[in-house]
């Protein structure tokens, strides 16, 4: 199984360069990083963590990470996609992929927060459907030279946009989620599964009856892993875990780093 990590990358925080150079010289195999365009007030004042709302924008705070590495691979842990264009977002996702010479992995969701979905104009309730549609309307902008869609939610017709993905056909496309339906959405419209928040005993179960429905090896990268679940996690099937780190100051993050780089050694 491979290591890597996850975080918000937050405004008054380490600068994603740094931590991104941090993991790489520490052996992990990719950075994700999670978004919220915004934060309702009425929600915040729940209790929810301000770095919900202190977020860099994931395609600029990676891009910064693409020029600062070699190797790492680059990730939304999750893009939350029912908020975002798809014409604009299928071309960010392709200057990504391409200056970071074919590094880019799409992490996606359908969101959980309603009132913050509904200020982009997202019916909650079918925030699904309109997933699916984004996915694979941003697929033909990716291998298309003179694109086409119809859909519900999403048309255009005979469109030019450049550029097109460095990794061919396009970049992974990993689906995050764990309702019962999560699996059809993974075998419909994506290249891997994105799971959290699910005890590895309970998980194993899953991955299992997924490969076995695709036929085929399924790719399943765990996002937010703590340090003490790496093993059954591994055990389960998954094939990366990411570690999530606590967003904070350099000598904070870089110490965390640090101290957990004896884990990327001990899993291989």
């Amino acid at each position: 199984m491979e290591l890597g990590l996850s975080t918000f990358p937050v405004d008054d925080g380490i600068a994603p360069a740094e931590l991104g150079r941090a993991a790489e010289a520490a052996g992990f195999r990719a950075l994700f990083f999670a978004e919220h365009t915004h934060i309702p007030a009425s929600v915040a004042a729940g209790g929810l963590g301000r770095r919900y709302w202190h977020t860099h924008d994931p395609f600029v705070a990676l891009a910064t990470v693409a020029q600062a590495t070699a190797t790492l691979r680059l990730g939304t842990g999750i893009l939350l996609l029912t908020q975002r264009d798809p014409i604009i977002t299928a071309r960010a996702v392709a200057s990504l992929d391409r200056l970071s010479g074919g590094r880019f992995e799409l992490g996606i969701g359908a969101g959980w927060n309603f009132e913050e979905l509904r200020n982009h104009g997202t019916d909650p309730h079918r925030r699904f459907s309109l997933m699916r549609e984004r996915v694979q309307a941003m697929k033909a902008i990716w291998t298309q030279d003179e694109a086409s869609f119809e859909g519900e939610h999403v048309r255009f017709e005979r469109i030019l946009c450049w550029p097109k993905p460095l990794q061919d056909p396009y970049p992974p496309v990993l689906i995050g989620g764990l309702g019962e339906k999560v699996h059809d959405r993974v075998l419909r419209y994506g290249d891997g599964w994105m799971p959290n928040r699910m005890a590895p005993q309970d998980l194993a179960p899953r991955i299992s009856a997924l490969r076995e429905r695709a036929g085929r090896h399924v790719p399943v990268t765990y996002f937010g892993a703590a340090p003490e679940q790496l093993d059954a996690l591994a055990e389960a099937g998954v094939d990366r875990a990411l570690i999530a780190v606590p967003p904070g100051p350099a000598d904070a993050v870089l110490g965390f780093v640090e101290r957990h780089a004896e884990l990327v050694a001990s899993l291989r």
